[in-house]
C-alpha cells in the first residue's frame, strides 16, 4: 500500500468516484452497477457507505462514467510525451485503444452491462458526450492539435471506432482477443487511408478539375 496515498476519508467526492471505480467495475461483474456493487466495493476500500452513495448519486451511469474517467487517467499516466514521441501516429492510437481494452480484460460482463446502460434513451446524450471525451483524451495524448474541422471529424471517427471495437470485446473468446485486434487494426487502417484520401483532395497545390476555371475557357476559349 502506498503510504503517501492519502486516506479514503480525506478525498472529495470526485475523488472517491475515482477511487472506488475500479473496485465497483470488479463487483458490477456479478452484481451488476448496482447499490450491491457500491456496497462491496466501500467495503473493500474502507469508504464510508452513506458518502460513497452520496459520490455517486446519479446511480448506474455515474458508475459506469466514473469507471471510464479512470481508465482515462491510467491511460494518460501510461502515455507521457516522451512514450508517444517514438511512435508513429497510427501506432499511438492503436497503442492506446489497446491499452483501454487491456485495462478492462476480465470485466466483459461489467463492459457488457455498462454499455446497455449507456445505450438506454435517457442516457444516450450524456454517454454520446463520454465518448467523445474520451476520443479527445486520446487524440491528445497522440499530439493532435488541430482546432479546425478536423479536430471534431478525428474525435468523432474515434468515438466511432473505440465503441465498435468495445462491442466487438465484450464478445469476443478467441485466443488472446484475436479477432478484436484484427478488427481495431482493420479499422484503424481503414482511417488511416481516408486521411491520406482527404489530404490529397484537399491540398490546394494539387493539380485537379476546377468548375469555375472549366466555364471560364467555354465563355472564353484559348486563342
Amino acid at each position: 500500500m502506498d503510504d503517501t496515498a492519502p486516506d479514503i476519508a480525506d478525498l472529495t467526492l470526485d475523488e472517491l468516484r475515482l477511487a472506488l471505480a475500479p473496485a465497483i467495475a470488479d463487483a458490477a461483474v456479478f452484481d451488476g452497477w448496482s447499490d450491491e456493487a457500491l456496497t462491496m466495493a466501500a467495503e473493500q476500500m474502507g469508504a464510508d457507505l452513506d458518502v460513497a452513495r452520496l459520490a455517486f448519486k446519479g446511480g448506474a451511469i455515474d458508475m459506469v462514467f466514473a469507471w471510464i474517467e479512470a481508465v482515462d487517467m491510467a491511460m494518460a499516466a501510461a502515455f507521457p510525451e516522451e512514450v508517444m514521441a517514438a511512435m508513429k501516429i497510427r501506432e499511438r492510437i492503436r497503442a492506446l485503444v489497446q491499452f483501454r481494452l487491456d485495462a478492462v480484460a476480465g470485466q466483459e460482463e461489467a463492459l457488457r452491462r455498462a454499455l446497455a446502460i449507456m445505450a438506454m434513451p435517457q442516457n444516450v446524450v450524456r454517454s454520446t458526450k463520454r465518448g467523445w471525451q474520451t476520443a479527445d483524451v486520446m487524440w491528445r495524448l497522440a499530439g493532435d492539435t488541430a482546432t479546425d474541422y478536423n479536430h471534431y471529424t478525428k474525435r468523432a471517427i474515434l468515438a466511432s471506432i473505440y465503441g465498435a471495437t468495445l462491442a466487438v470485446f465484450a464478445d469476443d473468446t478467441s485466443e488472446d482477443k484475436a479477432e478484436t485486434r484484427a478488427f481495431l487494426d482493420r479499422r484503424i487502417e481503414g482511417v488511416m487511408q481516408f486521411e491520406k484520401v482527404k489530404a490529397k483532395w484537399l491540398n490546394p497545390d494539387r493539380e485537379s478539375f476546377s468548375v469555375t476555371r472549366f466555364l471560364g475557357r467555354l465563355r472564353y476559349p484559348a486563342r
